[in-house]
């Protein structure tokens, strides 16, 4: 359990009482996050070398055995956004997933990012075919999760990449289905996952069918690599 209050939003989406829900992440799941702040950190004299599923964690000196401190990392992170993360890539595959998924089921993007952010990442998802509601959160997403939930009579699914939150969803709505998604290849051998708790598909073309399964869409699912196999086009601005 925590105290973190709710996001204001989540008491004012509109979503219809009755149709599935898909609520879902950003950061390794639409967009490969890592690779935009490496961008960001090498041109800052850093370097990014991947050998934990962290993020602080990874980022170097050149030449030097450990890595930054928490505090550093955290100047980086929040620089980061203030410079409006707008070169960030799309996961392959996830805008035409989710308009597929978006015919039948509300989508809600749920992520966790400084307040400040919220102008850019809104605009990164609607310049990548993404327009749906976003919802700015901090801390554990299984109260959200919960509250948003509540708000239909159908099935819902919850996707992040983050086990932390994925447990957080299992303790406050078990009935929610979830999905753990790691979109960055280099993070994936590193990802803690529980595939007997949450379901794990890394790439679109399987996620997509795992989620219309689960909430019983109703349509014929199987045979999407053709549609959403190829790699998304890195946008530059």
């Amino acid at each position: 359990m925590t105290d973190t209050p709710l996001p204001p939003e989540v008491f004012g989406l509109k979503i219809h009482p009755e149709k599935p829900l898909v609520v879902i992440d950003v950061d390794e799941v639409l967009g490969l996050f890592m690779r935009g702040f490496e961008r960001y950190v090498v041109a800052q004299g850093l370097e990014m070398r991947i050998d934990r599923f962290a993020l602080f964690q990874n980022i170097y000196r050149p030449g030097e055995p450990r890595h930054i401190d928490m505090g550093h990392g955290r100047q980086l992170f929040d620089a980061f956004f203030d410079c409006d993360p707008h070169t960030m890539d799309v996961a392959p595959g996830a805008p035409e997933a989710l308009a597929r998924l978006a015919e039948h089921a509300s989508v809600i993007i749920l992520t966790n990012a400084p307040a400040s952010s919220r102008a850019a990442r809104a605009r990164w998802l609607i310049d990548n075919d993404m327009p749906y509601p976003l919802v700015i959160g901090a801390g554990p997403k299984g109260r959200p999760v919960a509250a948003l939930a509540s708000r239909t009579l159908g099935p819902t699914a919850f996707i992040d990449d983050l086990l932390p939150n994925l447990d957080s969803v299992e303790a406050e709505a078990p009935a929610v289905h979830r999905f753990q998604s790691v979109a960055d290849e280099r993070l994936r051998p590193f990802a803690p996952s529980a595939p007997d708790r949450h379901a794990r598909h890394d790439t679109w073309p399987e996620l997509a069918d795992a989620i219309a399964l689960a909430l019983k869409l109703g349509q014929p699912w199987s045979g999407w690599s053709g549609i959403i196999a190829k790699p998304a086009e890195p946008r530059r601005r």
